[in-house]
């Protein structure tokens, strides 16, 4: 993406646990058609100082994942666990945690109140949770979180109309920031601004990061981005964890057809851009109705028999790290022809 963010740089690997782990969450919701098994067994962890970025086509579970993270939804199954101790479920335990994890949504327009100015917006988790501090020192943390992410001080008395979307989402950081939380989790934060704007909060996230040591959970449907912030990539499919590893090998050697076939979408202008690979056939299957064995088997390019009958489990991936890299695929398995491979010779077949 050109004008894109800074490549993030590695995150400290200490023996520290990990800040976030969700382990085989299931998230359901009865509808009257039936039950929507929205989040189906997904496992994740996230280091401290680390970005993860949860990939995946609208309605594959990765914004509910994040609501259940952050309590706005309850879990029927599975843990979460921050800094090593199972997430309170409510209660003054959650509350005081609430300081620690922050959600960015993508609408800043929707995230404000119309009726307050903007320097009331950042003041008002300062007023709640920090009640001791005087109206001046309010005044003065505001003005030094605006200024922080690229908003002059001066504007505090503005409402949110008056600034642009970019201004407006910056306002939502400096919110976020303003309770110096450990996790910020930005539920496609970037996807309503124009390019342009896009790699200037990109930018700024990777700044934020750096200076302040911040663990960013990046939730996105758009792998453009993807490549400049995110250290790991965990690639979601109806409501499941199909593949998930660092950023580049992801990228450079995508193990899972769904992975491939969603990188193979990004438009890229290379003269040297590699062919693209075979297209996705038919539509996304209802989540109330996932098909049965493999849930990507209807669509893949590369299907067998086994896919319709048997749902596939994690396999671990060649990697630097036992267990950094695994794809839920059947052509993961060791001894396997690898997905590249796979792809070449039915290209060469249809050539």
């Amino acid at each position: 993406m050109s004008g894109g963010a800074t490549p993030p740089g590695e995150p400290s690997r200490a023996a520290a646990p990990p800040l976030l782990e969700v382990c085989d969450l299931e998230v359901c919701f009865r509808t009257p058609g039936g039950t929507v098994r929205a989040v189906d067994g997904a496992s994740l962890a996230l280091n401290p100082g680390e970005t993860l970025a949860i990939v995946g086509e609208s309605g594959c579970g990765k914004s509910t994942l994040a609501r259940t993270i952050m309590g706005i939804e309850h879990a029927q199954g599975g843990q979460i666990r921050y800094a090593g101790r199972p997430m309170p479920a409510g209660g003054s335990e959650r509350r005081a945690l609430a300081r620690e994890l922050q959600l960015i949504f993508q609408d800043p327009d929707a995230s404000l109140n119309p009726r307050l100015t903007i320097g009331s917006a950042v003041a008002e988790p300062l007023a709640i949770h920090r009640p001791s501090l005087s109206r001046q020192e309010r005044r003065r943390a505001v003005d030094d979180l605006l200024r922080r992410v690229g908003i002059d001080p001066t504007l505090f008395d503005r409402f949110p109309h008056e600034l642009s979307g970019g201004q407006r989402q910056r306002v939502c950081i400096a919110r976020a920031l303003s309770l110096e939380p450990r996790l910020l989790i930005l539920d496609e934060a970037v996807s309503a601004l124009d390019v342009s704007i896009r790699a200037q909060i990109l930018n700024l996230l990777v700044a934020l990061q750096q200076a302040l040591g911040l663990t960013y959970l990046f939730i996105t449907h758009d792998l453009g981005v993807v490549r400049h912030i995110a250290h790991r990539v965990a690639v979601m499919y109806l409501g499941q964890i199909v593949e998930e590893g660092p950023t580049d090998a992801l990228f450079e050697r995508p193990e899972h057809p769904y992975t491939r076939a969603l990188l193979g979408a990004v438009l890229r202008v290379e003269a040297d851009a590699p062919r693209p690979v075979p297209g996705l056939s038919g539509d996304v299957p209802s989540p109330l109705r996932p098909p049965a064995g493999c849930r990507f088997h209807t669509r893949c390019p590369l299907a067998f028999e086994r896919c319709s009958k048997e749902a596939p489990q994690h396999y671990s991936l060649a990697g630097p790290a036992p267990g950094e890299r695994r794809a839920r695929c059947f052509l993961a398995e060791p001894a396997r022809p690898t997905v590249a491979r796979l792809l070449a010779q039915k290209t060469a077949g249809e050539d």
